[in-house]
């Protein structure tokens, strides 16, 4: 019982370590957005952005899977999760925006 215990605190542990990359993928990525679209030069700032949050992401998932399927499975879960955190937040802005045009 104390295996499956540990189990399960490292695969959540690696949801909670998902939900906290996929918050900073997609919240910066909205944020990029927003920010690249009034810029003088927006093709420097998406690619940037890009490449700072896939390197974030990855580097994390590397971290937080050890090697290990089942907390890589978990960490992807929690990713997804924070996608539709993200999306379901941030859908009064775009829905406002559009309006406004």
């Amino acid at each position: 019982m104390n295996e499956q215990l540990q189990l399960g605190v490292k695969l959540a542990s690696a949801a909670l370590a998902g939900i906290a990359l996929g918050a900073a993928f997609f919240g910066g990525l909205w944020w990029s957005v927003r920010r690249g679209a009034a810029s003088p030069r927006p093709a420097l700032w998406f690619g940037a952005s890009m490449l700072l949050r896939t390197a974030l992401v990855l580097g994390g998932f590397y971290l937080v899977g050890g090697a290990q399927w089942q907390r890589l499975a978990a960490c992807l879960l929690g990713f997804y999760m924070a996608r539709l955190a993200v999306l379901r937040l941030t859908r009064p802005a775009v829905a406002e925006a559009c309006h406004a045009s």
